[in-house]
């Protein structure tokens, strides 16, 4: 398999060589890994890599990737960590435009018709910056003998991948982890991992979001092993009853190994105290199901009451020696539209809730476990119950604590393509992607695929969103029947079809709009709706908002149909740099680094400042928030 720089310009390449989406699970050896959350399988590749930046495609240097090559005029950078935040980009912010509007003339591939494939547009950009990046390294001796795999949680935009100069694949979906398998080049000792990063491809169209456009390696990068029989998926079903007393769980796993002769298969499921419930062994073979489970009284799952229950698998070899320990822990709740409302566990739902963008005023989107945390207790402290992932899958561990904080979460397909369809804040979608467009639908079907796979098993999700202000059509259409036929258990929402409501039967199962003034919900709800209705953005909490908050509340007492929504946002996207002339820290937001074109301070429109000071307006929405807990 041999790379080629075209792809960066095709639609329809944007997964080659990549292992399949799977489940975010973590695997030990012992129960003393299980208890130290620490897995002699994995291996951190965080930290300094070698690097160099190539103005464009062309200026590159081509061979960087070959085991013989002398790197030594490479500078060093920390991964994880934005290319423009090490100083060698453009910082820039940017709402609903292209970064290149105004400069460079592009369109989507096949957007104007069929013939129209706009080659070079990416793979000769002249704005298409890039990034070598090489890690020498040598495996753990815990990890020898043993098929080894590598995973890149997370980067911006498209990237090739090389180990000792064999080539690996390309990626593209920024937000999802992409893993490739090193088993038939990793040596013991002296490996080379070469990755080329492009600031553009035909990805970029897919990922217009409101925030700072960087590129690069944002999220850690880590090695896998993988015993001799392995837990490859993990799929729980948990389901409540009509009664919302008994519940019945399902456990399907899909298994790779070299050879499944004796080796056993054992779940154990027990409360949150740790007292078995239930105990099966089966026999391991590629796909393993655990029988039905029924339990008489589950406690159910809900903001007030996170009760999450324990699941435990364990793989042994026909000698009975342990070879990997699954620990998951989940949780029963149920949720569904009847008589036109959504309900949580047969009560109605109300979604006190925040977009959140992945933010830290000192590292953009490399953002901590701690900041995590910072940020629950902020949602805490102002009785938020629910986030909307402003737009894209977030960092596997913020699911884990929404599940056991008790948030609501509306998880997002990493999809948004707001300057194809509007244009100057008119609808306008003559090249609008992805359409209804065969050419794009794979692309962002892989991207829900993604989603779904990696965070099934967490209960705090009670959505899955088709991305964000995309528009709509044929394609969007088909991610939501993906959606309904993979997770029926779940709602789907998506707002875009709110601009093109010829799909409104085959799209969203609720009415979602954007800044609607309560007057015009009102008018909605007070006309026999066939759909509940919700916010996806309201408020803007930009400047002086915030005020008549209670105009919002004043709906829930009003209509049962009406179940609140996500303020925007959550916190202000802004960097903390050093004043020039006071040598003191100053927030600095968009354009105030000479970025051009860009929409200035619609970056700072959080219920927080960057540095995590509360506004203001944080008062409002904690006691309005808190009526309705």
């Amino acid at each position: 398999m041999e790379p080629a720089i075209e792809w960066l310009d095709d639609p329809t390449v944007f997964r080659v060589g990549q292992l399949p989406a799977h489940s975010d699970h973590h695997y030990f050896r012992s129960k003393d890994e299980v208890t130290s959350h620490t897995s002699s399988f994995q291996q951190s590749l965080d930290g300094q890599w070698q690097f160099n930046c190539a103005t464009n495609p062309m200026n590159r240097i081509t061979h960087f990737y070959e085991p013989q090559f002398n790197s030594d005029n490479f500078d060093q950078i920390k991964v994880p960590e934005h290319i423009e935040m090490a100083g060698y980009s453009q910082i820039h912010y940017i709402n609903t435009l292209y970064a290149w509007e105004g400069k460079i003339y592009r369109r989507p591939a096949y957007a104007l018709g069929d013939d129209d494939q706009q080659a070079g547009s990416f793979s000769q950009g002249l704005d298409n910056q890039v990034g070598q990046y090489l890690k020498r390294f040598d495996l753990n001796p815990a990890m020898l003998n043993q098929a080894i795999s590598v995973c890149f949680e997370g980067v911006e935009k498209a990237m090739y991948v090389w180990l000792n100069g064999h080539f690996l694949g390309y990626a593209e979906d920024s937000f999802t982890p992409s893993k490739f398998d090193l088993t038939p080049y990793i040596k013991p000792k002296d490996n080379v991992l070469a990755v080329e990063v492009f600031k553009h491809s035909t990805a970029s169209y897919l990922e217009d979001q409101d925030f700072f456009q960087f590129f690069g390696i944002f999220r850690s990068v880590h090695l896998d092993a993988k015993p001799a029989v392995h837990l490859d998926d993990l799929n729980i079903k948990p389901r409540v009853a009509a009664d919302n007393t008994a519940g019945f769980l399902n456990i399907v796993l899909k298994l790779i190994g070299q050879n499944y002769a004796g080796a056993t298969v054992k779940f154990a499921i027990m409360d949150h105290e740790h007292n078995k419930l239930a105990v099966q062994t089966k026999l391991a073979t590629a796909n393993v199901a655990a029988d039905q489970m029924e339990f008489n009284h589950v406690h159910l799952w809900s903001h007030i009451d996170p009760y999450l229950y324990h699941l435990e698998i364990t793989i042994k070899d026909a000698s009975g020696n342990t070879l990997e320990i699954v620990p998951y822990d989940f949780g029963f709740r149920r949720i569904e539209i009847k008589d036109k409302v959504m309900l949580l566990n047969n009560q109605r739902l109300i979604l006190n809730g925040t977009n959140r963008h992945e933010w830290s005023c000192k590292t953009g989107r490399c953002i901590t476990k701690q900041d995590m945390l910072n940020d629950l207790q902020t949602f805490h402290d102002l009785n938020i119950n629910a986030d909307r992932t402003s737009h894209y899958p977030n960092q596997i561990p913020w699911y884990y604590l929404c599940d056991q904080q008790g948030i609501y979460v509306m998880a997002e397909t990493n999809l948004e393509t707001h300057g194809t369809w509007q244009k100057m804040g008119v609808d306008e979608p003559s090249y609008n992607v992805p359409g209804s467009l065969s050419k794009w639908l794979p692309a962002i079907m892989d991207r829900a695929q993604n989603n779904y796979e990696l965070l099934k098993n967490h209960p705090s999700i009670l959505f899955w969103s088709l991305g964000n202000e995309s528009f709509a059509g044929d394609d969007l259409a088909a991610m939501n029947k993906y959606y309904k036929t993979v997770d029926p258990s779940r709602l789907v929402h998506y707002e875009g079809v709110f601009h093109n409501t010829e799909y409104r039967d085959r799209i969203s199962d609720v009415e979602s709009r954007m800044y609607d003034s309560p007057t015009a919900i009102a008018k909605y709800l007070s006309n026999n709706p066939d759909k509940p209705f919700l916010n996806c953005e309201y408020m803007h909490d930009m400047g002086n908002s915030i005020g008549g908050m209670q105009d919002y509340d004043a709906l829930f007492d009003q209509f049962e149909m009406y179940q609140g929504g996500f303020i925007w946002d959550f916190m202000d996207q802004a960097i903390m740099v050093t004043d020039e002339v006071t040598g003191k820290p100053a927030l600095r937001y968009g354009g105030d680094f000479d970025d051009r074109h860009s929409d200035y301070e619609f970056s700072g429109d959080g219920l927080l400042f960057a540095d995590h000071t509360p506004k203001p307006a944080t008062q409002e929405v904690a006691y309005y928030y808190g009526k309705r807990e």
